[in-house]
């Protein structure tokens, strides 16, 4: 790996000379790893004139979900309490003859940026703007395996749980049993924290599970990811407890699935963003339900649950191939529950067989 590193850096080095810096400091954690190959605790990267150093405050932890820095750096921990490894790594720069420094104003602290000025005073501080984030966008095949193994740590946990007695037990128990066995089965931890829904809690967005209890009849909603090797990636299904769903619920469920299933066949490479958005989004608006959508039909992820693209009415910009992106339209009726149905894909060409579904768990309106 350590030469796919090295090419992401000669990227961002290149995309920073061509903004007239010299150097570049990232401190973004998600982008040190994308970087280096690791973060650890408060690292920053520094791609210096001479060499490229990882500097922080604590040695890297010797785990596979950690990561592991690429060999290829020069790793400085820093000593002492109270070090800062960005202010370290700007009197670097300026110590290797580099006259600016490209930072990641976005992430940095007020306090940080001044203090960096403080410490290296001939250096012109350089907004690097969202370059990592841009890269990070188009995954390579590596990257794509460690997101389909999670996607089927994903699929296990909602599996198991699907077979076991869900009547009677509250969401915060199921949300933390899903979490659980997500580690079980090879997850460094939950992508995000788990939302299950009950009843009119059902399809609301970011749900924080309550000590609602699941009751006959009831719509339940849930969406949870798993982290593998730092890649998360995410799944939603929605499902009825205990008997044959009411005529409301089928054809809501119905409704949002094929929402669902628009959006799916939208992802392609060339295609707009919010292209994506209104195909799925127009199905639940044709029938009454613009009201009551979500702001965006997905979006992307990776080294976070939530990056570009954005897949929303008003996004910009049009998808690559090998892009990993969520689908995940629904609907919500305050006081009734609703439908959320959330897949994670890979946006492939149609000669490569279109869309590449790494979430796989039935769709099907199951009873439970």
């Amino acid at each position: 790996m350590s030469e796919v590193y090295a090419a992401r850096r000669t990227r961002l080095r290149e995309r920073c000379n061509a903004g007239g810096s010299a150097a570049a400091l990232v401190s973004r954690p998600a982008n040190v790893r994308y970087l280096a190959g690791a973060a650890p605790r408060g690292a920053v990267l520094l791609l210096g004139t001479t060499e490229d150093l990882l500097l922080c405050t604590e040695p890297p932890e010797d785990r596979p979900a950690a990561g592991r820095p690429d060999e290829s750096l020069r790793l400085r921990v820093l000593p002492g309490p109270g070090a800062d490894p960005a202010v370290a790594a700007g009197g670097v720069a300026e110590a290797q003859g580099a006259d600016s420094l490209a930072v990641e104003e976005h992430h940095l602290t007020v306090a940080r940026h001044r203090a960096i000025g403080s410490a290296a005073p001939r250096l012109r501080l350089a907004g690097l703007g969202q370059a990592v984030e841009q890269l990070r966008v188009v995954k390579d095949e590596e990257e794509i395996s460690c997101l389909r193994i999670g996607a089927e740590i994903a699929d296990q946990a909602l599996g198991e749980l699907l077979e076991s007695i869900l009547v009677g037990r509250t969401e915060r128990h199921l949300a933390l049993e899903l979490e659980r066995r997500l580690v079980d089965h090879g997850a460094d931890g939950p992508a995000f924290p788990t939302s299950v829904g009950t009843g009119p809690h059902a399809g609301r967005p970011g749900h924080r599970p309550t000590d609602r209890r699941v009751e006959e009849g009831d719509f339940l909603s849930v969406c949870l990811g798993a982290t593998y090797r730092g890649y998360r990636c995410e799944i939603g299904r929605t499902f009825v407890i205990g008997t044959s769903p009411a005529d409301w619920q089928i054809e809501l469920y119905d409704l949002v699935f094929a929402a669902q299933r628009a959006g799916r066949e939208a992802l392609a490479p060339g295609v707009a963003h919010r292209d994506v958005d209104r195909a799925a989004r127009q199905v639940l608006d044709s029938a009454g339900y613009g009201e009551n959508l979500p702001a965006r039909t997905g979006h992307g992820v990776g080294l976070q649950i939530d990056e570009d693209p954005q897949l929303t009415p008003a996004a910009m910009g049009k998808l690559d191939a090998c892009v990993p992106v969520t689908v995940e339209p629904g609907v919500h009726l305050p006081g009734r529950g609703g439908v959320r149905i959330d897949d994670t894909l890979v946006v492939r060409p149609e000669a490569d067989g279109g869309p590449e579904l790494l979430t796989i768990t039935t769709k099907e309106l199951l009873a439970l």
